[in-house]
């Protein structure tokens, strides 16, 4: 599962960078979140892997810490450029003939800068958080990477203001996203609903259909992680939710984009074309060489 996503991730990026056609907006914001797709399942899969293989769960505190960080980080940067790539589609459907000039290169990479300054920050602070304890009453997390709300579970001191202070973080950090995409869609369902005929209807939605599915499939997870963590509180349970959370998401954000845009998939096509065509009359050549060199050998 996790080379299917690395790998579903990279022909992603490695279509848009390569197809010209492709060198829009709401592609450039595509393989952004692909990128951070790579990077949120790269912080806890492969330490996962090897701990399975050298059948050792230990983990340095230093690493623990490294490993929470990038994981907010990413975790965070997919909800903010999901926030900007539907304020894309805003622009894209209520301001079609304005859409070049409002979604410029220079806007398109100051947002996704933004996104991971904003991000760099919110992990900064859980970090900052984290490290103000000093010792922990257990060295046993109950999860396959570090999760913050867990390491503060296991300290010594109270941490009823550093809970609080973590979960006003993590709740604006996640609210302000949320909010940003409920906005655009209910602004770009008010001006589809505008559109006299049914095919103008259905076009319009269309090219909303794929981010709509990942932002349903990112926050469905989280929000059912966290809730479920809240009013169900299980061990087991949480780590199998951790998993869907971690690893199925965005191993699937690379098929509902690819499925559903034909685009992406006939920018893939001429992408695998142009280069495994190449690759394969080199082999072929090859191996006709070397049926050659043996047959004369025999003869």
């Amino acid at each position: 599962m996790y080379l299917v996503t690395v790998l579903g991730n990279l022909l992603i990026i490695l279509a848009v960078s390569s197809d010209p056609h492709l060198h829009t907006p709401m592609y450039f914001f595509l393989s952004n979140l692909s990128l951070a797709d790579i990077g949120f399942t790269s912080t806890t899969i492969p330490k996962m892997i090897v701990d399975i293989q050298t059948q050792s769960r230990v983990i340095s505190y230093m690493g623990c810490l490294t490993q929470m960080s990038f994981l907010i980080l990413f975790g965070c940067m997919d909800g903010m450029l999901l926030t900007v790539m539907a304020y894309d589609r805003f622009v894209a459907i209520c301001h079609p003939l304005h859409y070049s000039v409002i979604m410029n290169p220079r806007l398109c990479g100051f947002l996704v800068l933004l996104s991971f300054f904003v991000s760099l920050l919110d992990s900064q602070l859980h970090n900052l958080i984290v490290l103000q304890l000093t010792c922990f009453k257990d060295m046993k997390l109950s999860n396959f990477f570090c999760d913050p709300s867990q390491l503060l579970n296991l300290a010594c001191s109270d941490t009823f203001t550093n809970n609080i202070i973590m979960y006003f973080v993590g709740a604006i950090s996640g609210f302000l996203p949320i909010s940003g995409i409920l906005f655009s869609y209910y602004k770009i369902v008010s001006s589809i609903l505008r559109v006299p005929s049914i095919g103008g209807k259905y076009k319009a939605f269309s090219t909303c259909g794929s981010h709509l599915s990942v932002v349903c499939l990112f926050y469905g997870t989280a929000i059912g992680v966290y809730l479920g963590s809240a009013l169900l509180p299980s061990p087991r349970k949480d780590m199998v939710a951790s998993v869907v959370y971690t690893v199925v998401t965005p191993m699937l954000n690379p098929f509902i984009y690819s499925l559903r845009n034909r685009d992406i998939k006939s920018a893939l096509w001429r992408f695998l074309r142009i280069y495994s065509f190449p690759w394969f009359l080199c082999t072929f050549h090859t191996n006709l060489a070397s049926l050659k060199a043996v047959y004369v050998g025999n003869v």
